[in-house]
Protein backbone atom coordinates (compact mmCIF):
# COMPACT_ATOMS: atom_id res chain seq x y z
CA UNK A 1 0.00 0.00 0.00
CA UNK A 2 1.01 3.65 -0.35
CA UNK A 3 1.53 5.93 2.63
CA UNK A 4 3.12 9.25 3.49
CA UNK A 5 5.99 8.73 5.89
CA UNK A 6 8.07 10.95 8.16
CA UNK A 7 11.62 9.63 8.33
CA UNK A 8 13.28 12.85 9.55
CA UNK A 9 11.66 15.71 11.41
CA UNK A 10 11.29 19.07 9.72
CA UNK A 11 9.14 20.97 7.27
CA UNK A 12 6.66 19.61 4.75
CA UNK A 13 9.55 18.64 2.46
CA UNK A 14 10.32 15.79 4.89
CA UNK A 15 7.08 13.99 3.95
CA UNK A 16 7.89 10.98 1.74
CA UNK A 17 5.33 9.07 -0.35
CA UNK A 18 6.28 5.39 -0.46
CA UNK A 19 5.20 1.77 -0.46
CA UNK A 20 4.75 0.31 3.02
CA UNK A 21 3.49 -3.05 4.26
CA UNK A 22 -0.28 -3.39 4.53
CA UNK A 23 -1.23 -3.56 8.22
CA UNK A 24 -2.93 -6.69 9.54
CA UNK A 25 -5.58 -6.04 12.19
CA UNK A 26 -4.74 -7.60 15.57
CA UNK A 27 -7.24 -8.65 18.21
CA UNK A 28 -9.72 -5.84 18.74
CA UNK A 29 -8.60 -3.95 15.63
CA UNK A 30 -10.20 -3.17 12.29
CA UNK A 31 -8.53 -2.49 8.94
CA UNK A 32 -10.02 0.66 7.39
CA UNK A 33 -9.58 1.59 3.73
CA UNK A 34 -9.35 5.35 4.04
CA UNK A 35 -11.40 7.59 1.76
CA UNK A 36 -10.72 10.86 3.59
CA UNK A 37 -8.46 12.10 6.36
CA UNK A 38 -8.40 15.13 8.62
CA UNK A 39 -5.37 17.39 8.65
CA UNK A 40 -4.68 19.02 12.01
CA UNK A 41 -1.99 21.04 13.77
CA UNK A 42 -0.99 17.99 15.78
CA UNK A 43 0.16 16.41 12.50
CA UNK A 44 2.55 19.35 12.05
CA UNK A 45 3.73 18.98 15.66
CA UNK A 46 4.50 15.29 15.01
CA UNK A 47 6.26 16.03 11.71
CA UNK A 48 8.46 18.78 13.20
CA UNK A 49 9.29 16.73 16.29
CA UNK A 50 7.58 19.11 18.73
CA UNK A 51 5.51 16.08 19.80
CA UNK A 52 8.06 13.37 18.98
CA UNK A 53 7.10 9.94 17.68
CA UNK A 54 9.41 7.02 16.88
CA UNK A 55 10.51 7.33 13.26
CA UNK A 56 9.69 6.43 10.63
CA UNK A 57 5.95 6.94 11.11
CA UNK A 58 2.86 7.72 9.08
CA UNK A 59 1.20 10.90 10.37
CA UNK A 60 -2.51 11.66 10.60
CA UNK A 61 -4.80 11.22 13.58
CA UNK A 62 -8.26 11.02 12.01
CA UNK A 63 -9.80 9.34 9.05
CA UNK A 64 -12.91 7.88 7.50
CA UNK A 65 -13.52 5.02 5.13
CA UNK A 66 -14.81 1.49 4.79
CA UNK A 67 -13.97 -1.54 6.92
CA UNK A 68 -11.94 -3.98 4.85
CA UNK A 69 -11.14 -6.59 7.53
CA UNK A 70 -11.61 -7.21 11.23
CA UNK A 71 -9.27 -8.79 13.72
CA UNK A 72 -10.23 -11.41 16.29
CA UNK A 73 -12.75 -10.40 18.96
CA UNK A 74 -14.36 -7.62 16.89
CA UNK A 75 -18.13 -8.07 16.99
CA UNK A 76 -19.81 -4.65 16.60
CA UNK A 77 -18.04 -3.52 13.43
CA UNK A 78 -18.34 -5.47 10.17
CA UNK A 79 -16.64 -5.59 6.78
CA UNK A 80 -18.31 -2.98 4.58
CA UNK A 81 -19.28 -0.61 7.42
CA UNK A 82 -18.56 3.07 6.79
CA UNK A 83 -16.60 4.37 9.79
CA UNK A 84 -14.64 7.34 11.09
CA UNK A 85 -12.11 7.61 13.91
CA UNK A 86 -9.71 9.87 15.76
CA UNK A 87 -6.74 8.84 17.81
CA UNK A 88 -4.08 6.52 16.49
CA UNK A 89 -1.51 7.94 14.07
CA UNK A 90 -1.35 6.52 10.58
CA UNK A 91 -4.15 8.15 8.58
CA UNK A 92 -1.93 9.48 5.77
CA UNK A 93 -2.19 6.08 4.11
CA UNK A 94 -4.46 3.92 2.00
CA UNK A 95 -5.19 1.58 4.93
CA UNK A 96 -4.96 1.90 8.70
CA UNK A 97 -5.40 -0.63 11.52
CA UNK A 98 -7.56 1.05 14.16
CA UNK A 99 -8.80 -0.19 17.55
CA UNK A 100 -12.47 -1.05 17.04
CA UNK A 101 -13.54 0.91 20.14
CA UNK A 102 -12.34 4.13 18.46
CA UNK A 103 -14.63 3.74 15.43
CA UNK A 104 -17.89 5.59 14.87
CA UNK A 105 -20.27 4.40 12.17
CA UNK A 106 -20.93 7.14 9.64
CA UNK A 107 -24.64 7.92 9.32
CA UNK A 108 -26.39 7.99 5.95
CA UNK A 109 -26.12 11.41 4.34
CA UNK A 110 -22.71 12.17 5.87
CA UNK A 111 -19.76 11.94 3.50
CA UNK A 112 -16.40 10.43 4.41
CA UNK A 113 -14.91 13.92 4.02
CA UNK A 114 -17.37 15.42 6.49
CA UNK A 115 -16.88 12.59 8.98
CA UNK A 116 -13.08 12.74 8.84
CA UNK A 117 -13.02 16.52 9.19
CA UNK A 118 -15.32 16.53 12.20
CA UNK A 119 -13.78 13.89 14.44
CA UNK A 120 -10.82 15.49 16.27
CA UNK A 121 -12.11 19.06 16.17
CA UNK A 122 -15.67 17.96 16.88
CA UNK A 123 -14.69 15.93 19.93
CA UNK A 124 -12.60 18.85 21.18
CA UNK A 125 -15.50 21.27 20.81
CA UNK A 126 -17.92 18.81 22.41
CA UNK A 127 -15.55 18.24 25.35
CA UNK A 128 -15.13 21.97 25.90
CA UNK A 129 -18.89 22.69 25.84
CA UNK A 130 -20.04 19.71 27.90
CA UNK A 131 -17.19 18.53 30.16
CA UNK A 132 -14.65 21.31 30.73
CA UNK A 133 -17.51 23.68 31.49
CA UNK A 134 -21.03 22.43 30.80
CA UNK A 135 -22.55 25.42 29.02
CA UNK A 136 -26.20 26.15 29.63
CA UNK A 137 -28.76 28.49 28.20
CA UNK A 138 -28.01 32.10 29.10
CA UNK A 139 -24.27 31.57 29.69
CA UNK A 140 -21.79 33.82 27.91
CA UNK A 141 -19.10 31.97 25.97
CA UNK A 142 -15.91 33.63 24.73
CA UNK A 143 -14.50 31.68 21.78
CA UNK A 144 -10.97 32.56 20.70
CA UNK A 145 -10.10 31.86 17.04
CA UNK A 146 -13.83 31.67 16.38
CA UNK A 147 -13.30 31.16 12.63
CA UNK A 148 -10.93 28.20 13.01
CA UNK A 149 -11.95 24.55 12.84
CA UNK A 150 -12.60 24.10 16.56
CA UNK A 151 -13.77 27.68 16.93
CA UNK A 152 -16.54 27.42 14.36
CA UNK A 153 -17.79 24.21 15.95
CA UNK A 154 -17.64 25.78 19.43
CA UNK A 155 -19.66 28.77 18.24
CA UNK A 156 -22.33 26.50 16.74
CA UNK A 157 -22.51 24.17 19.75
CA UNK A 158 -22.66 27.05 22.25
CA UNK A 159 -25.35 28.78 20.20
CA UNK A 160 -27.39 25.56 19.97
CA UNK A 161 -27.25 25.28 23.77
CA UNK A 162 -28.54 28.85 24.05
CA UNK A 163 -25.38 30.61 25.18
CA UNK A 164 -24.52 34.16 24.12
CA UNK A 165 -21.40 33.72 21.97
CA UNK A 166 -18.59 36.25 21.72
CA UNK A 167 -15.89 35.37 19.20
CA UNK A 168 -12.41 36.72 18.62
CA UNK A 169 -10.90 36.78 15.11
CA UNK A 170 -8.08 38.46 13.19
CA UNK A 171 -9.84 39.68 10.02
CA UNK A 172 -13.20 40.95 8.87
CA UNK A 173 -13.57 37.88 6.61
CA UNK A 174 -13.15 35.64 9.66
CA UNK A 175 -15.57 37.83 11.60
CA UNK A 176 -18.20 37.16 8.95
CA UNK A 177 -17.60 33.39 9.27
CA UNK A 178 -18.01 33.60 13.06
CA UNK A 179 -21.23 35.61 12.69
CA UNK A 180 -22.60 33.12 10.14
CA UNK A 181 -21.87 30.31 12.62
CA UNK A 182 -23.88 32.11 15.31
CA UNK A 183 -21.59 34.50 17.21
CA UNK A 184 -23.63 37.47 18.41
CA UNK A 185 -20.59 39.63 19.13
CA UNK A 186 -17.25 39.48 17.32
CA UNK A 187 -14.01 41.16 18.38
CA UNK A 188 -11.32 41.82 15.79
CA UNK A 189 -8.29 41.56 18.05
CA UNK A 190 -5.99 43.24 15.53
Amino acid sequence: MKAIMVENCGGPETLVYRDTPTPTPKAGEVLVRLEAIGVNFIDVYHRTGLYPLPRPFTPGMEGAGTVEATGPDVTEIHVGDRVAYAGPVGAYAELCAVPAWRLVKIPEGVSAQQAAAAMLQGMTAHYLTTSTYPLKQGDRALVHAAAGGVGLLLVQMAKQIGAHVIGTVSTEAKAELAREAGAEDVILYT
